[in-house]
């Protein structure tokens, strides 16, 4: 599932990880502050602030649970009611091909840059933040800690300027295909789109990654599935994905991260070694 903490409106609320489950909402937490009662000791006001930090941290989750339950059943609703079409990614790929209909994928630009379908329009829903304000720095900081370092996903913000950029492009009356990563994305798209008064709307269901090459006409340095993965996860050839590509290609695919992971290792002890040497220079020259 794509993850992240995320309000898209007051009607939405996205979920958009791929980090570890007890801190997958974590990025923009901002803690309480600890209580500093004089009759405490040090310790004892950690331990306090600690709880508390975990008290609202749960009741964060939840919340988050809560309201991505709640936005599940509307989309659920949207594609039951046939407000939303379904479309497999062959069955898109037909349908660009044979008719007038445009695809929009929704996805933030450095999956976009990865791997796109050719001819789509590119309009994120989300994108990713470069601001830094003591708030979003914070959520970076606290994103890397809690999982990206290993997943590569950066800090995203809402696009608030989704809607308006789709009018300005497309009619009401436009037949849209939206499509993202993995699906979850762009259903939330054809959500706010419906809300605003377009009816002609299709849904890749399970997203580009769940697209064979052959399906849609690709452009890009990578494949689809591959386009979603990142950090160190990604250059150690350890994501699911990655394991399905190397079952394909055999060994010559696996070699490739192997020789990767020799190299972090060589890395590592050139490092180790050449801080030895330094430690022991510093010493002599005291010792002078």
């Amino acid at each position: 599932m794509e993850t992240l903490g995320l309000q898209l409106s007051p009607t939405i609320a996205l979920n958009l990880p791929r980090r570890p489950s007890k801190w997958k909402y974590l990025s923009g937490f901002a803690p309480l502050p600890f209580a500093t009662a004089p009759s405490f000791s040090n310790t004892s006001i950690r331990r306090n602030g600690v709880t508390r930090m975990q008290v609202v941290e749960e009741e964060y989750e939840v919340k988050q649970m809560k309201d991505m339950a709640a936005a599940k059943k509307r989309w659920e609703a949207l594609v039951r009611e046939g407000k939303v079409k379904v479309l497999t990614p062959r069955e898109a790929g037909y349908a660009i091909q044979l008719s007038d209909k445009t695809l929009l994928d929704v996805r933030p630009s450095i999956e976009r840059q990865k791997a796109w379908v050719k001819g789509s329009a590119w309009i994120p829903i989300f994108d990713v933040d470069d601001s830094l304000d003591a708030g979003t720095l914070s959520r970076k900081i606290t994103g890397f800690m809690m999982g990206g370092w290993w997943s590569g996903i950066p800090t995203l913000s809402l696009n608030k300027d989704f809607l308006s950029k789709v009018a300005e492009k497309y009619p009401r009356d436009k037949d849209l295909i939206l499509a993202c990563q993995k699906g979850l994305r762009s259903l939330a798209a054809c959500e706010l789109l419906y809300n605003a008064g377009y009816e002609n709307l299709f849904w890749v269901q399970g997203g580009l990654e769940a697209a064979e090459e052959e399906d849609l006409e690709r452009e890009g340095p990578q494949p689809f599935k591959l386009a979603g993965i990142g950090g160190l996860s990604e250059f150690r050839g350890w994501t699911d994905q990655q394991r399905v590509a190397s079952a394909k290609e055999g060994w010559g695919y696996r070699l490739v991260f192997s020789a990767r992971l020799l190299g972090l290792i060589l890395a590592a002890d050139a490092l180790f070694i050449g801080a030895q040497q330094f430690g022991r220079y510093l010493e002599n020259l005291r010792s002078q």
